[in-house]
């Protein structure tokens, strides 16, 4: 596990673009004290050596019985894929994988994807000259290369849209935001710590979250353990006035957008490790430097308050915020290309596309 977990900092030494996960997450994932969603997964982690014991690439193989279950398939996925640039190596990773998936009666591989839908998946095919996320894939230009030359096609595309912070809020968004507040009752409203630790509102947060993704491409409803681990890990270390929050009059939740202070840099700084100067990179970059980007994470509006003009309140009350913070551009989490609802709600931000990533599948 020590080389799984070392392999990417070798590999992307000196790459500008790459940001690493800590070394603690990645060793979590595979402890079923630590990561709920072992529950009702299985996972193997696999590493690849050279002839002189040095590692050249890595991969996890990962059957998720929930996803199975409700998408009535036979998938073993693949994911924490990195490798030189060698067929043999890749080649070698991934027919491993799909072994390991056949003994287990899978009929199918599909990749790179997580256990659930907020672990990171889609690998890289444009944008390779971009800086990461924390949320997201990078893989240098030949990664998708070697999957295509060993049969793989494409199932799903994700892009994230980029956008400049504009000084106002554009007139569209402030009048619909108007209109939502008068015709359906809808206001924002700002959550404290109390509110998410103790009065039920990160639980309600993701299961909303669970509501509103549940079409999705591959979406897994969390579990109340995994819930439960999402918020007492995440929610602390964001601004809370960057998670608006819409409620209807009758004090519902409706709709969230969790936003946050782009960590890319302070990652990048920590090479992975959180000790034992990694965590000073990381508070020194929530707490008190200044920062050009912020991160559109999560999105998400319950079904029946769709196109209620939810959306419209949360950037009124966000750009406001983001320009008194000093952002000067904004990135959203990956997108399914095909979820055209929620790529259109960007069009008065004057949106790009970046960063497009791809879901391969190939029957094993």
């Amino acid at each position: 596990m020590d080389d799984f977990v070392q392999f990417t900092n070798d590999l992307y030494e000196g790459c500008p673009f790459y940001v690493p996960d800590l070394d603690m997450d990645i060793r979590e994932t595979f402890d079923p004290k630590k990561n709920a969603g072992l529950e009702f997964s299985d996972i193997q982690p696999f590493i690849a050596y050279d002839d002189s014991g040095k590692a050249v690439g890595r991969i996890a193989g990962i059957i998720n019985r929930r996803a199975n279950e409700k998408w009535k398939q036979r998938n073993v996925r693949f994911g924490f894929i990195d490798f030189i640039d060698d067929p043999e190596v890749s080649s070698a990773l991934l027919h491993t994988v799909e072994e390991w998936g056949k003994e287990r009666g899978m009929e199918y591989i599909q990749g790179p994807m997580g256990i659930f839908d907020f672990d990171k998946e889609g690998m890289l095919v444009e944008d390779f000259d971009q800086v990461g996320s924390m949320i997201t894939i990078y893989n240098y230009p030949y990664y998708p290369k070697h999957l295509e030359a060993l049969g793989y096609q494409k199932e799903v595309d994700w892009v994230q849209i980029s956008i400049e912070i504009p000084e106002e809020t554009p007139a569209k968004y402030a009048r619909v935001a108007n209109l939502s507040k008068e015709m359906f009752g809808l206001h924002v409203r700002k959550l404290t710590n109390s509110d998410i630790l103790l009065r039920g509102y990160g639980k309600k947060v993701f299961e909303l979250l669970n509501q509103a993704y549940a079409p999705l491409f591959g979406y897994t409803e969390l579990s109340e353990k995994q819930i439960d681990m999402f918020v007492k890990r995440y929610f602390p270390l964001i601004d809370k006035q960057m998670i608006p929050v819409v409620e209807n009059e009758q004090g519902e939740l409706v709709g969230v957008a969790i936003t946050m202070k782009s960590l890319s840099g302070a990652l990048q700084k920590t090479k992975g490790e959180l000790f034992p100067f990694g965590w000073y990179h990381l508070i020194r970059a929530l707490k008190w430097d200044k920062e050009e980007k912020a991160e559109l994470l999560l999105i998400a509006v319950r079904p029946d308050y769709q196109g209620m003009g939810v959306n419209a309140l949360f950037f009124n009350d966000l750009i406001p915020i983001y320009n008194k913070l000093h952002f000067r551009w904004a990135e959203t989490g990956p997108q399914l290309e095909t979820n055209v609802k929620e790529l259109s709600q960007w069009k008065p931000l004057n949106p790009k596309l970046t960063k497009r990533r791809r879901c391969y599948k190939k029957k094993i």
